[in-house]
């Protein structure tokens, strides 16, 4: 026991990055990311030419004292008839004594490249704010002049871009959620943690492979200065416009599988479970994360042929 808690503590402390001088933090990752797109690319808002309003929870590493909790609900749709797309996100995550809230707001603009593709342009804006509670930390010498005062509501600007080329049947996506490198030093400027900015590619396609069936794989691929690329490839089968089932594969971290279901032509709602491939896995019992859409169609069109993505 006294073993698994020293490993709850050293992981914590390395995914703060407040305790030690690291290299850079990566952004809160979702294995249903390819439902969650607004959350890396703001190109990607009003794309589904609906008003949508989503939310998913993850918790990772459940059984780890202090293991990331994450909450966002976000919402976007296209405005008017030219192209526009406006979204806002807000997310609230909990990394042991560190809590973080981020709000942005998304705008896209679009263009038709052909008769079934068009291109869109986004731009992101917002800040997060950083609470980091350093009693709650198990310290070996807790008058660390480091540890003497917490930090509150910590004030980081948020800008971003991004690029979506879409159709009703593949995308392609590239952008940063925040091109802001941050340091977050504490009062005594002893120790740091940055936060570089991060690159995200996404693409998927969308196969028929009977009136009933649709099959897609997607990835996630991510980049970061100081940390080795992330990839995220997923294979989602789709029955009959209602249920989805898929598994994916986090490149040397997890394998996970998800479940969704079209409860209405409104409603969907997704599942996903991770187990960790890595040694951390023997600590603790997998991540869960549940996917929560609805919404409002503005045109028939929408209502008889709902993307899958």
């Amino acid at each position: 026991m006294n073993y698994r808690k020293q490993i709850t503590r050293i992981i914590a402390c390395l995914t703060l990055g407040f305790t030690f001088s690291v290299a850079a933090q990566q952004d809160v990752q979702y294995t249903q990311y390819m439902y969650n797109t607004q959350t890396v690319n703001p190109a990607y808002v009003g794309s589904r030419g609906t008003l949508n309003i989503n939310g998913i929870y993850r918790s990772q590493w459940v059984g780890l004292d202090g293991a990331p909790k994450t909450a966002q609900v976000g919402i976007h749709t296209p405005i008017g008839e030219r192209g526009v797309g406006l979204g806002i996100t807000f997310r609230n995550e909990e990394i042991g004594p560190a809590i973080e809230n981020n709000l942005a707001i998304d705008y896209s603009y679009a263009i038709d490249v052909s008769y079934e593709a068009k291109l869109s342009f986004g731009l992101k804006t917002g800040f997060q704010l950083l609470d980091v509670d350093f009693s709650q930390l198990n310290i070996e010498n807790p008058n660390e002049v480091a540890f003497q005062n917490n930090i509150d509501n910590r004030f980081t600007p948020v800008i971003g871009a991004g690029v979506y080329l879409y159709s009703d049947r593949w995308y392609v996506g590239l952008s940063t959620p925040n091109f802001l490198d941050t340091n977050h030093y504490d009062n005594s400027q002893t120790s740091t943690a940055s936060e570089r900015a991060h690159y995200f590619l996404t693409a998927g396609y969308v196969f028929d492979l009977s009136d009933d069936i649709q099959f897609k794989p997607a990835l996630l691929a991510r980049a970061v200065s100081g940390a080795p690329l992330g990839l995220d490839i997923s294979a989602n089968f789709w029955f009959n416009q209602k249920l989805t089932v898929g598994a994916a594969y986090r490149l040397d971290a997890a394998f996970s599988g998800l479940v969704g279901f079209q409860a209405s032509d409104s409603i969907m709602i997704g599942y996903a479970y991770d187990a960790d491939t890595t040694d951390l896995g023997q600590y603790n019992n997998g991540s869960h994360e549940v996917f929560l859409r609805f919404e409002i169609f503005g045109n028939r069109r929408n209502l008889i042929s709902p993307r899958f993505f």
